[in-house]
């Protein structure tokens, strides 16, 4: 009954983030779940609420990543034509992601209360 709920609870916030995706269109519906699953969980949600839905989420995560790993090996000529391209992209997201993840962390954000 317990992963059923927390099942439920990510479920609803992946499809309230889907709704706001579609109402404010700045970012795709998974990544508002995850800000209103977090928004609930900081402002009180208990953890425990998510954990049996979100244990089997992560203990299975490798399974999510096949399909890509297949994608890589159908598309390897093109992304060998590519590579320079691909490899830049790669390195600047990369950069631009440790900077603002450094940035947050300089701003004082601790998470406690």
């Amino acid at each position: 009954m317990r992963l059923a709920l927390s099942a439920a609870i990510i479920g609803g916030a992946w499809l309230a983030g889907e709704g706001l995706a579609r109402v404010l269109g700045l970012l795709p519906g998974s990544l508002w779940g995850m800000v209103l699953l977090f928004l609930a969980l900081r402002f009180g949600l208990p953890e425990s609420a998510v954990s049996p839905a979100a244990g089997l989420l992560l203990r299975w995560m490798a399974l999510f990543f096949v399909p890509v790993g297949v994608g890589v090996l159908a598309f390897a000529p093109l992304l060998l034509k590519h590579a320079a391209a691909v490899g830049l992209a790669l390195g600047l997201g990369t950069l631009l992601t440790l900077a603002a993840v450094s940035a947050v962390g300089r701003g004082g954000c601790t998470g406690s209360s």
